[in-house]
């Protein structure tokens, strides 16, 4: 038997989800139901909520990117003793 759940989500939220539903073949509810029944099964409840990157960490990942495309990044290496011998040169 099902029964209906009524919910309040941000638009641009449930639109997003909707696009992703049926990218995958899937309607909105049935996305929603399999995410419960999975809560259910495994008694966890697991969300991904992703941070963005402050414009501090910005600047850091265009300077590690300025320096791999520069060739000024480290080599990689094999071990810890030719990774320090490098560090001493």
């Amino acid at each position: 038997m099902n029964t209906v759940i009524s919910i309040k989500v941000d638009k641009d939220v449930k639109e997003a989800a909707q696009e992703v539903a049926k990218s995958a073949g899937l309607t909105l509810s049935s996305l929603v139901n399999a995410y419960l029944r999975q809560v259910v099964a495994t008694r966890r409840i697991e969300l991904y909520a992703p941070e963005p990157m402050t414009p501090h960490l910005e600047k850091l990942v265009a300077e590690v990117e300025f320096e791999l495309n520069a060739g000024k990044a480290s080599k990689p290496f094999e071990n810890v003793d030719d990774f320090l011998a490098d560090l001493k040169q």
